[in-house]
């Protein structure tokens, strides 16, 4: 078994594997490739092929279907590659949603037709727009690694306008409301958590995944350096988070820096009433063992605290929200905002939050205004005063 490299054109190539001849028919047997990119390109295809029909992993991609290409991209690409919690959501839509309706497909027979009529299959099962999208999604990525793999030249999924997300009212608590949440959760378990939530936006697996060696607290700040994920079976996986945006350092007032050294003595105060049972995790949060924070009991406290305060039940989620709508309420400037909450872009910050821009440009307008006409009265005389001089 050999291989070569033929030109096509400027740039590109064709690889050709020889396999002998089929004791069948005689018929000489052969995979070929086209390689678009430098001769390098096809030299690193030609190695890759080599090394997969001398393995046994080769794959025919005329012959392999839509459903045996998702179960090889989830065992070679995405399970060494994204967190255990990403990776059982992308398995389960490949599983309940994508291999139901496509899986059937020959992956290079995958045409734009057939994903339009995929994704109107879901929408008419009741799934919601924004769902049918991260689908999209999905298969988009899938579908781009196919390209890199060289089985597709296109993506069909670039050819489909997905639905649109539906813009919901986000569920924020006012500044009255928040106040009365952090008196309702005062001398609770999750005192510090909640208030640490609210005053610095992070998100509940950056809260959960939270190490002491990730916070200074002579210099008032927390590093993002790791999240805390749910693992199906049960159980916690740590990750750090997904882009370098999100692994941020964020302020923290004084509230907040009080309120961390007062959990790191009762913490103490823990370690030694567990004595050989503490688990030392390093974890800023933690049950009264020291392992991680179950978020079910978190999730159950938080509601109750809400009700106490006569506040609506939202997500934890949302005093994220709540602390970047308040900022934004009082004119902080949205990339201070937008760095605080780890968002990739300004952009990002202001897409989310847009239900406060109309107040904050109404403000802004108010101050552009009382400038100009403050300047105004600065440089011009008083009328009357000008009508007194000329008669005289």
């Amino acid at each position: 078994m050999n291989g070569y490299i033929r030109r096509r054109s400027t740039d590109s190539w064709q690889v050709v594997i020889e396999l002998g001849r089929d004791p069948v028919t005689g018929k000489r047997k052969r995979v070929s490739r086209n390689v678009v990119g430098a001769k390098r390109d096809a030299e690193t295809e030609r190695t890759a092929l080599l090394r997969s029909i001398e393995t046994g992993t080769y794959v025919d991609p005329t012959r392999e279907l839509v459903a045996e290409f998702l179960a090889r991209w989830l065992r070679d690409y995405a399970r060494p590659v994204v967190a255990p919690r990403t990776y059982e959501r992308y398995e389960e839509i490949v599983r309940l949603h994508i291999v139901p309706t496509l899986g059937r497909v020959p992956l290079t027979q995958l045409r734009p037709t057939h994903i339009v009529a995929a994704e109107r299959q879901w929408l008419d099962a009741g799934l919601s727009p924004a769902t049918v999208l991260k689908h999209h999604r999905l298969i988009r990525q899938t579908l781009q690694q196919a390209m890199r793999w060289r089985v597709l030249t296109v993506n069909p999924a670039d050819a489909v306008t997905p639905p649109r997300r539906e813009r919901t009212e986000m569920s924020v608590l006012d500044r009255d409301q928040a106040a009365a949440l952090l008196n309702a959760a005062q001398g609770s378990e999750f005192e510090v958590l909640i208030l640490t939530a609210l005053y610095t936006g992070l998100r509940v697996g950056e809260l959960l995944g939270l190490r002491w060696k990730d916070v200074d607290l002579t210099a008032r700040q927390l590093r993002v350096q790791q999240a805390a994920q749910p693992v199906k079976g049960g159980g916690v996986a740590y990750a750090q988070p997904k882009t370098h945006r999100s692994r941020r350092a964020v302020s923290l007032p004084g509230p907040v820096t009080e309120a961390l050294q007062r959990q790191r003595h009762l913490q103490a105060r823990a370690r030694l009433a567990a004595g050989a049972a503490w688990q030392a995790s390093d974890l800023v949060f933690t049950n009264s063992l020291g392992g991680p924070v179950s978020r079910t009991s978190l999730r159950r406290v938080f509601h109750e605290l809400l009700d106490r305060a006569g506040a609506p039940r939202i997500r934890l989620h949302d005093l994220r929200h709540t602390m970047a709508t308040l900022m934004l309420a009082v004119g902080e400037h949205p990339k201070v905002v937008s760095e605080r909450l780890g968002h990739a872009t300004v952009g990002v910050t202001l897409d989310t939050y847009s239900h406060v821009l109309p107040g904050l440009q109404a403000a802004a307008a108010d101050r552009l205004a009382a400038t100009l006409s403050s300047a105004g009265r600065a440089g011009m005389a008083d009328p009357l005063e000008s009508a007194n001089v000329d008669r005289n």
